[in-house]
């Protein structure tokens, strides 16, 4: 029975020194290639830009509608048949060309008349002034009342007042005969017509015959929040001229450039803006009337900037950030305060300075402190970059 013991003893004996055994053994390996990559820590790829100085564009963007400075209806000022349309719908007129007749029968016809009165007024008047001059002579020889003399004066007074009025109407219809005949009143394009020949016309259409809009030069009017127009009065107090670009609606394709005209004289209040409008050549027609389109406009540039690529600003917590590389491409978060941006680069008022790396890249993998492997360049050892943080 002793005996068994003392063989059971020795066994749990064994048992624990052949563990403690495996224990020490594992404990002091040497560590494989994947341990030891694991422990140092693999170094984060990242792409690094350089901080520069340079001018900045200072510049705004709003959405805009492109605005015609004309566009006429053309209606007819007096009533009629539509005998004739002079233009083709589309076409391209000059201001003065030939749209629409009207029947100018009707109106040839009643200057002829007028006309006529008046001949018939002249003779009248002609006689009853030679009669005047009679009376007036009679009247010094007191061969006859002084009143049939004043009655003869008030008789001319009224065929002049009929001649007058015969000419009054006689302008009147050729004055009648002009508007038959439909000219354009502006240059521009013609839409599409609104009425066929052989319709009877009135000056109370709304619709009209055609429109008119003109497209060279082109305006585009666009709004700016108000806490915007400071800035913009400022410039145009100096008399700046600010430059206008148009995008097509996607805000890729330039559409054309221009400058800024003239702005609004009230600020809406009910959504805090106002109103600017921008003229443009557009010579090539790539703007297009009622058509949306993304605005930007330069407001100032401004000299010496503090510049980086806009991909580098993160917001955090405390606000705005970037990852700073040192010479040691060990990366450190620094607290910045941005300014305006354009294009694809911002520019920093407080926070770094030209020269300095910052990361652009790769950024969601960082941590204060951690050591990045910059592309195109080989990475820093992180027991030297411990070292360095010491």
């Amino acid at each position: 029975m002793a005996n068994g013991r003392v063989r059971l003893g020795a066994w749990v004996l064994g048992g624990v020194a052949v563990v403690g055994l495996l224990g020490w053994v594992i404990l002091h390996r040497p560590p494989t290639e994947e341990a030891g990559r694991a422990r140092m820590g693999m170094a984060p790829a990242i792409v690094a830009a350089t901080v520069t100085k340079g001018e900045l564009p200072v510049t705004v963007h709003a959405l805009g509608t492109v605005t015609p400075l004309s566009n006429v209806t053309v209606r007819t000022q007096l009533s009629g048949q539509l005998v004739e349309l002079g233009f083709q719908e589309g076409q391209t007129v000059k201001q003065g060309d030939f749209l629409a007749q009207v029947d100018p029968r009707p109106y040839e016809l009643s200057l002829a008349q007028y006309q006529g009165q008046l001949q018939r007024d002249q003779a009248l008047l002609k006689d009853a002034r030679l009669d005047l001059e009679r009376y007036r002579v009679l009247v010094q020889q007191d061969s006859i009342a002084r009143q049939q003399l004043t009655a003869q004066e008030a008789l001319v007074q009224q065929y002049e007042g009929t001649v007058a009025s015969d000419m009054a109407q006689i302008n009147t219809a050729r004055l009648n005969l002009t508007y038959a005949r439909i000219t354009a009143p502006v240059s521009g394009r013609v839409g599409l017509r609104q009425v066929d020949p052989g319709n009877y016309v009135t000056n109370g259409d709304t619709t009209g015959i055609v429109t008119i809009t003109q497209m060279q030069p082109m305006s585009i009017i666009f709004t700016l929040p108000e806490d915007q127009l400071p800035a913009v009065r400022a410039q145009l107090r100096q008399g700046a001229t600010l430059a206008v670009t148009a995008y097509d609606r996607g805000g890729q394709v330039k559409l054309a450039e221009g400058t800024l005209t003239t702005l609004d004289n009230a600020i809406d209040t009910t959504t805090g803006t106002v109103k600017l409008r921008a003229s443009f050549d557009n010579k090539d027609e790539a703007l297009f009337p009622n058509q949306f389109v993304n605005v930007e406009m330069r407001v100032e540039t401004r000299g010496d900037a503090t510049l980086m690529p806009s991909a580098a600003l993160l917001q955090g917590a405390k606000g705005p950030f970037v990852y700073v590389l040192d010479a040691e491409n060990k990366v450190s978060v620094r607290s910045v305060t941005p300014g305006p941006t354009f294009g694809q680069m911002v520019s920093i008022t407080k926070g770094v300075e030209p020269g300095e790396k910052v990361v652009i890249d790769g950024t969601d993998k960082l941590r204060d402190g951690m050591v990045a492997k910059v592309a195109g360049a080989p990475a820093a050892s992180p027991d030297k970059a411990q070292g360095a943080g010491k």
